[in-house]
């Protein structure tokens, strides 16, 4: 029998989406360069988590607290939950895989809209279960009543992005209400919440609130965006306590850096602090997205930290044009392009690129 030449490895990792990084700026001459592509917050770290940070630095050669036990119940304090409904991670997307793994495996179904949170596939495929992905409705909303439909015997996960990355499109109440009542309780419904403090429209509900009494509800979160801790993979699950067990399970053993775990509680008791800076980035998405209607552009109001334009097959000669006046956006090849709201000279710049994009620039 003929010996294969290379290492065996698993199928299901044939034809996987590699995830794309927003690209990093690049400066050019003496001119400024602006990176508002991966949905950070621009503002650094405020100096009493860095104080803390510091401190903790010192002891990084020691294992950090496998369960987090000090954030967890920061964490749970906060939010008014008990602390064995809380799960954390390597980032809401560490906890997201930690989840798939918990809940799908070879054969099983996983439905989600499309475009989403690109890592979906990635994660869907690498656990073996099968993506099925429901396109998004003509104003980049979840059509809700087709990922109902969706739900089979098969399905064991839905994963709902509100809001939506990288739409910006946010789910009511009423409608995310009606569309659990519709999913079988047997199924584990993911709500993604990575950017919810950046929520203003009172229709849409703090899913924490929503899973209080859904036995099948897992709603994520991170303290990557709002909260400006990207660089130290840090985020968390609330559920249940047997599917909150089940996500200890599937954790990598100590992922959680101790610097992470001492910069997120830091990060928890200066709240006050932080979203003063969350309202300022709310105030510039709001000029950003007046602007742009100004325009001529008709995108959906975003309730996330960026904007999203739909410039089909002109998406990658945008990005392209973005990056020579100065920033880098986030292009989906075809689709459109993501635009984290960022420092001002840098949302200024990608203004003035996007009114010789705009529809009224192109009947002009």
């Amino acid at each position: 029998m003929t010996q294969p030449d290379h290492p065996r490895l698993r199928s299901a990792l044939e034809g996987i989406p590699s995830y794309r990084p927003g690209r990093p700026a690049t400066t050019t001459g003496d001119a400024p360069s602006y990176k508002i592509s991966s949905n950070e917050n621009p503002y650094p770290p405020l100096p009493s988590v860095l104080d803390v940070v510091r401190s903790e630095a010192a002891r990084f050669n020691r294992y950090p607290d496998m369960f987090a036990t000090g954030l967890v119940a920061a964490i749970a304090d906060r939010l008014d939950v008990p602390t064995g409904r809380v799960a954390t991670g390597t980032g809401s997307v560490g906890v997201l895989q930690q989840v798939v793994q918990a809940t799908a495996a070879e054969g099983d179904e996983v439905v989600y809209a499309w475009r989403s949170f690109e890592a979906y596939p990635i994660v869907v495929q690498i656990s073996g279960a099968r993506s099925v992905q429901l396109p998004l409705t003509g104003t980049e909303q979840h059509d809700l009543d087709a990922m109902a439909a969706a739900v089979t015997e098969r399905t064991r996960l839905v994963l709902v992005c509100s809001p939506n990355n990288p739409t910006g499109t946010a789910i009511s109440g009423a409608d995310l209400e009606r569309f659990l009542d519709r999913v079988p309780r047997d199924v584990v419904v993911v709500i993604d919440e990575a950017y919810r403090e950046f929520v203003r429209d009172a229709a849409v509900p703090d899913a924490i609130d929503v899973a209080r009494d859904r036995a099948n509800v897992v709603v994520l979160r991170t303290f990557s965006k709002a909260y400006g801790l990207a660089g130290l993979r840090v985020g968390f699950a609330v559920a249940h306590e047997p599917v909150a067990a089940a996500l200890r399970k599937t954790a990598v053993p100590f992922g959680v850096s101790s610097i992470a775990q001492t910069a997120a509680t830091a990060s928890l008791a200066a709240e006050d602090e932080l979203f003063e800076r969350v309202e300022a980035l709310v105030k510039e998405r709001s000029r950003v997205h007046d602007a742009l209607r100004e325009q001529g552009w008709a995108q959906p109001a975003s309730e996330a930290n960026f904007v999203w334009l739909r410039l089909g097959e002109r998406t990658t000669e945008f990005a392209a044009a973005c990056e020579a006046a100065g920033v880098v956006v986030r292009p989906f090849a075809g689709e459109g392009a993501r635009v984290t709201i960022g420092e001002t000279e840098a949302n200024d710049i990608f203004l003035r690129v996007a009114a010789t994009f705009s529809p009224s620039a192109a009947t002009a």
